[in-house]
């Protein structure tokens, strides 16, 4: 990766190298911070950030469901994350704002170490490489089960989730695939390591719906948006595992993998083998909002520019 030059840690804006946690970090040990994935895009405008409202409200929904206080508002973070792309000068980038209990306590109730805040930006290309968007990647069904109901909330993007994200992806690569899709607990179709999943059959796209321990993506929502607005039918519903095997297309969606093509799964082809037109079409959908192409009809880009700027940067120096 490419690091910015700057990070928003605790309200002030310092070097990249400066921005430091203590190794006794509550964070460090148990897995107990939160976080989002946002793309900043480029535009004939300047830098914009991806659906910077629906980000932030995530990230503070997860610490609601972690008992996380934030000691910022909202505003204050969107404000933050627009500041910290334009101190580092990005014209596209990803960005990743973490709350995280610091240290000041060992115990497994984590409400006695302090909350921190951080931002982070970086460059960042395509998650499973630029050739994936065009002629897909090869997955397999993992045999990591995602979490059952009241054990992990899957619904808040919490970074101790992530351990089951870690163990599907490495069993993936050690197989040869680019990417693993889980089950959940009743074997039904759930999500891939860091991607929502949807299953194109006779021009009628489905996707797991919040039941079957799925994180509610924002480019999941996006992509929903899209296809309905390009005339399909979308079914939030459960799907077995051999819908995989049936599918006429597969893509998955995320901040990081945006929305790439599925080629096989478990070595069956999908499909032709290759990106579908249901895929295709909404790919371009999606590239002509985020490239500023077509109007943004939805609001989903904020222009970096509008950032207010509280304090000089500091230079590396410093």
């Amino acid at each position: 990766m490419t690091p910015g030059r700057y990070v928003w840690h605790n309200g002030k804006m310092v070097p990249w190298e400066q921005a430091t946690v203590h190794v006794a970090a509550h964070a460090l040990h148990y897995g107990s911070s939160v976080f989002e994935g946002i793309r900043a895009y480029d535009t004939p405008q300047g830098p914009a950030v991806f659906c910077l409202g629906a980000h932030v409200r995530r990230l503070f929904d997860s610490c609601r469901v972690f008992r996380m206080e934030v000691p910022y508002s909202p505003d204050q973070i969107s404000q933050a994350i627009l500041e910290t792309v334009g101190y580092n000068e990005h014209r596209a980038c990803y960005i990743r704002p973490l709350v995280y209990r610091g240290a000041g306590a060992f115990g497994l109730d984590p409400r006695k170490a302090p909350t921190e805040v951080a931002i982070l930006t970086l460059e960042w290309g395509a998650y499973l490489g630029p050739e994936a968007l065009e002629q897909g990647v090869d997955v397999v069904v993992s045999t990591w089960r995602r979490m059952a109901p009241a054990t992990h909330p899957a619904m808040a993007k919490i970074a101790g989730n992530y351990i089951n994200s870690q163990l599907m992806t490495m069993e993936a690569r050690d197989g040869g695939f680019a990417e693993a899709i889980a089950l959940d607990v009743e074997g039904h179709v759930s999500e891939g390591s860091g991607e929502n999943v949807f299953v194109v059959r006779d021009d009628v796209v489905y996707t797991p719906s919040l039941a079957h321990s799925i994180l509610p993506g924002v480019t999941r929502q996006v992509a929903i948006t899209l296809l309905r607005e390009l005339g399909y039918e979308v079914r939030e519903v459960s799907l077995p595992r051999e819908m995989l095997y049936l599918a006429d297309e597969i893509f998955l969606t995320g901040t990081a993998a945006e929305i790439t093509p599925v080629r096989s799964v478990d070595r069956i082809p999908v499909g032709a083998g290759r990106r579908g037109p249901v895929t295709e079409k909404v790919q371009k959908a999606f590239y002509d909002v985020v490239s500023g192409r077509v109007p943004d009809r939805h609001g989903w880009l904020t222009p970096v520019r509008s950032a207010r700027r509280s304090e000089p940067a500091p230079s590396p120096g410093d």
